[in-house]
């Protein structure tokens, strides 16, 4: 916008150099060449009055007066006599046969003609005033002045160039000056830009109107701050209302398992026992589906980001799940550098999401085989990746993996939520999940997570902050 902006303020102002500088480069070169004329006119009237009497008289005229004007203008002065022989020549001592030429013979017949001709032998334009030598309506000869115009030319293409300095002068101070009014324009724009996709990202917190913007950029960015605060209200309303009726059901589910237990140890017939068992397990599911939602609402409630060291969360979440490893005859490799990385996460977030794909790993991994663990720094991002030996998923199922209550089949354990929590938290600290297939076999998982600025205090495992100072590598 403020390129468009720029360019009709040059545009317009184009338009209006144009209208100005043309007819005033025109004026000017009609202006020089009218003088021109005028002046050897004049000159041309005043050397014939000097030729008059000896041209009459038919004597020799004096050839001083048209030498020492030559010498001074440069001009080429020709006298005829009333035959059309030039008796002087300035240009030639040698007497010609003027007559034949249109505008000598205009002059012997008593008119004054005036014009211009290109001259092949000097190889520039020529101006030529011829006048009648008479005396009582007499003509007795002609006389001709023949000047050079690239003198006038020069002139009037260096007053030309002069004017196209000046245009690009004032462009070029229109360019700023339109540059400064363009963006003062569509700073209030960029501002609503900004605040567009401040809210893209997830951030409705509203913030004061700016009070330097136009009236009715000032409504709308108003109307967009409403926006944002019903949809952070509504928002909140639901996530709340998830919370709330996740913790409320965990009460009753409790008690529901708890009288289902005592009634088992009541029933002594094998196939209702076997029934209220069924009945049991599905109050364990639903009260881990519970749980799940519960901790889904919180995860995407909580905001507060923080540098953590993420090596030092690895380690310790890998020396927690070696135990279990071991259970299922599975071991965990780990290559994590010797030297903290800084990433930036939620509070707890990286020890929730190792908690969940170490289990989903453990669980998918075969007997005897291994699962890598390893952090590769980059530039600006960090990646955790985490591969197994399972079967893997198909390409279909890996943009669908990361969805709520996605299971590869209903046999999986789990309720579906638990990539989908990993998700949330790594996303609210600006990172993604990327899902790949493992060479030869099996799934990797790639979490890219954000590393801090410089200087950014690092927290502990504890989420305190102070421990250290975020550094780039």
């Amino acid at each position: 916008m403020t390129r468009r902006l720029l360019l009709s303020y040059l545009a317009v102002t184009i338009v209006v150099l144009a209208l100005f500088e043309i007819p005033l480069a025109i004026f000017f070169q009609q202006r020089e060449q009218d003088r021109l004329s005028i002046d050897a006119e004049r000159d041309a009237t005043v050397l014939a009055t000097i030729y008059e009497d000896a041209l009459e008289k038919g004597v020799e005229p004096d050839p001083v007066p048209a030498d020492d004007y030559y010498v001074d203008s440069g001009v080429r002065t020709v006298v005829v006599d009333v035959d059309g022989i030039s008796v002087i020549d300035t240009g030639n001592d040698t007497a010609r046969d003027f007559s034949t030429r249109p505008e000598i013979a205009t002059a012997l017949g008593g008119e004054r003609t005036t014009g211009t001709r290109y001259s092949e032998t000097l190889g520039t334009e020529l101006l030529y005033v011829a006048v009648p030598v008479a005396s009582g309506g007499v003509v007795h000869g002609a006389l001709r002045l023949t000047i050079d115009t690239s003198e006038v030319t020069d002139r009037v293409h260096a007053f030309w160039i002069g004017l196209v300095v000046i245009g690009v002068i004032i462009l070029v101070v229109m360019a700023g000056i339109g540059t400064l009014i363009a963006r003062s324009v569509t700073r209030p724009v960029r501002r609503l830009q900004a605040e567009a996709e401040r809210f893209a990202r997830g951030d409705l917190t509203p913030s004061d109107v700016s009070q330097s913007s136009p009236p009715e950029l000032a409504a709308l960015e108003a109307t967009m701050h409403e926006m944002a605060r019903r949809l952070d209200d509504l928002i909140e309303r639901q996530r709340t209302f998830v919370a709330d009726a996740s913790h409320q059901l965990r009460t009753p589910l409790t008690a529901l398992r708890l009288r289902l237990e005592n009634l088992e140890r009541e029933i002594t017939e094998p196939t209702s026992a076997a029934q209220l068992g069924a009945a049991i397990d599905e109050t364990t599911r639903l009260a881990t589906l519970v749980d799940d939602l519960l901790q889904l609402a919180r995860t995407e409630q909580r905001t507060e980001l923080a540098a953590v060291d993420l090596s030092a969360i690895v380690r310790e979440r890998v020396d927690t799940w070696t135990a279990t490893a071991d259970q299922h005859d599975v071991r965990i490799e780990s290559q994590l550098p010797s030297e903290p990385v800084v990433a930036t996460a939620m509070a707890g977030g990286i020890e929730q999401v190792l908690d969940n794909l170490l289990d989903n790993a453990i669980r998918a991994a075969p007997r005897d085989s291994a699962i890598s663990v390893a952090i590769h720094p980059r530039d600006a991002v960090s990646e955790l990746v985490i591969a197994d030996r399972g079967p893997g998923i198909d390409d279909a199922d890996k943009s669908a993996a990361l969805t709520r209550f996605w299971r590869a089949d209903t046999s999986t354990p789990g309720t579906g939520l638990g990539l989908a929590i990993c998700d949330a938290i790594v996303q609210a600290g600006g990172g993604h999940i990327r899902l790949d297939d493992n060479i030869p076999s099996g799934l990797r998982v790639t979490v890219t997570l954000e590393t801090p600025p410089a200087g950014t205090p690092v927290a502990d495992a504890t989420g305190r902050t102070g421990v250290g100072v975020a550094t780039r590598g």
